[in-house]
């Protein structure tokens, strides 16, 4: 589990090397943090754009970045959250090939930090519905973007 945010777990995933192409591991009915399957979806994202901020009231994300590189942004705002205030960030790519459980009720940004393709892939408890989600501006969430 990462240490900070309760509700947010990294994990370490396999790559495993091969002279005709790579296999890169995912996650398994078996994994930590794996909850259900819903529906799987890829995102894309460009150099220093950010997409924030969105929070899932229902939906658990299991996020890899096999392309490229990302930056992920988790905001603790329950009120009854032991860990109530804590932002955290972790940097997911081939280079740090990991997986980040994210539990509902968490706000979640991301933002791109390699030269071309930025791509994740979110393996979701549930398929996708609009009205289980929150938005905010990616100002209404104080984090220096381009600092960190």
């Amino acid at each position: 589990m990462a240490a900070g945010i309760d509700g947010v777990r990294l994990t370490p995933l396999a790559v495993m090397p091969h002279p005709d192409g790579d296999v890169l591991h995912g996650i398994r009915a078996d994994s930590p943090g794996f909850c259900g399957f819903g529906e799987a979806y890829f995102s894309t994202v460009g150099l220093r754009r950010i997409k924030a901020w969105k929070r899932h009231r229902l939906m658990t994300l299991n996020i890899i970045v096999p392309i490229g590189e990302v930056r992920f942004v988790i905001h603790d705002d329950r009120s009854d959250s032991p860990s109530r205030g804590l932002t955290m960030a972790f940097d997911l790519s081939r280079c740090h090939y990991s997986r980040l459980t994210v539990l509902p009720g968490l706000w979640t940004g991301f933002m791109g930090l390699g030269d071309g393709l930025n791509m994740l892939l979110n393996v979701a408890d549930m398929p996708h519905d609009p009205a289980e989600a929150d938005r905010c501006a990616v100002d209404a969430i104080t984090y220096a973007w381009d600092l960190n």
